[in-house]
């Protein structure tokens, strides 16, 4: 590489580290088959994305974009449209109608007491009726 091609690259990009982020980005985009901006007389992929940089063939924030959405591990799913969701939110309530309707007003009044016992002191046990009390009991060495 040039030096005087990276000395014109950092009067653009000033942090040195950020240049060599957004050319090697370039690079791959060239070694990849992205479209060159200028000719390459027989110079390398990197030397060819620092002279880009430098001939200010490139928009350095849609390079950075670019870079950035490279980078990230975590890509946000599209939120679903409006009339989508109301969809789903309706056939989710026919679903529950349904499953419902199917179910007499006996079933699910047995369903729920079943669920919940009380013990005397009216707490609810999921473990079913309390059976005696703690003793206490003498621990042995």
């Amino acid at each position: 590489m040039a030096r005087v091609t990276v000395e014109d690259c950092v009067v653009l990009v000033p942090n040195r580290f950020e240049l060599v982020m957004l050319a090697a980005h370039r690079a791959r985009a060239l070694a990849s088959g992205a479209e060159l901006k200028l000719e390459r007389d027989r110079d390398k992929n990197p030397v060819v994305a620092l002279r880009e940089i430098a001939e200010e063939k490139l928009d350095l924030g849609s390079l950075h974009e670019s870079l950035v959405k490279g980078m990230q591990k975590r890509i946000e799913p599209d939120r679903p449209e409006e009339e989508v969701t109301e969809l789903m939110a309706s056939e989710q309530q026919n679903w529950i109608g349904a499953s419902m309707d199917d179910m007499d007003s006996d079933d699910v009044m047995d369903a729920d007491l079943d669920e919940e016992e009380e013990d005397d002191n009216g707490l609810v046990d999921d473990f079913g009726p309390a059976t005696g009390s703690f003793e206490d009991v003498e621990a042995k060495d």
